[in-house]
C-alpha cells in the first residue's frame, strides 16, 4: 500500500479552502486575541492571554496536520478507475448473504468516507474485506456482530 491517500478533486480543493481559511482568517484572529489579553496586563495571572495562546497552538496544530495531508494526497481521476474489480472510487452493489439485503457503497479514502452518503472508507472492515473481488465473489468482512458474508453483484465507476 502506498502512502498516499487518493482522493476526488473536490474533496482537495475542499480541503485547500479550508487550509486558506485557518491561515487567513483564524491565524490573525488568533494574534489579535493574543494581543489584546496581552494589553490587559499581568502575564502570569491573565487566564484570557493563557487560553488565547492555547488556541493559537491548537489552531497552528491543525494548519501543520491539515499541510501534511495535503502534502500525501493524489487526485483519483474517475476516468482511471478499474471496475473490473473493487478499489478505491468504484461503486460497489452488494448483497448481504444471510438477509438478501442489498446495499450499494462507493469505496472512499478515510477523508471522505459518510455513511449517511453512501461512501464507506477503503479501510473500513467492509471496504478492507470487499477490496479486490470481482463480480459474483463473495467477502468475508469481520463485523462486531460477527462474521457477514456480501455477494459482490456489482462494480462501476
Amino acid at each position: 500500500m502506498s502512502s498516499f491517500q487518493y482522493v476526488t478533486k473536490d474533496t482537495l480543493e475542499l480541503m485547500k479552502v479550508e487550509l486558506q481559511r485557518m491561515k487567513g482568517v483564524e491565524r490573525p484572529a488568533a494574534s489579535r486575541a493574543i494581543a489584546e489579553a496581552r494589553e490587559k496586563g499581568d502575564l502570569k495571572e491573565n487566564a484570557e492571554y493563557d487560553a488565547a495562546k492555547e488556541a493559537q497552538g491548537l489552531l497552528e496544530a491543525k494548519i501543520a496536520s491539515l499541510e501534511g495531508s495535503l502534502a500525501t494526497m493524489r487526485i483519483l481521476d474517475e476516468s482511471d478507475i478499474d471496475t473490473s474489480k473493487v478499489s478505491i472510487l468504484t461503486k460497489v452493489t452488494l448483497t448481504n448473504v444471510n438477509t438478501k439485503k442489498q446495499v450499494t457503497y462507493q469505496v472512499v479514502s478515510e477523508k471522505e468516507a459518510d455513511l449517511k452518503a453512501g461512501k464507506i472508507s477503503v479501510s473500513s472492515p467492509i471496504g478492507k474485506g470487499i477490496l479486490g473481488k470481482h463480480i459474483g465473489e463473495t467477502a468475508e468482512v469481520q463485523a462486531p456482530a460477527g462474521t457477514i458474508q456480501f455477494k459482490i453483484e456489482n462494480i462501476t465507476a
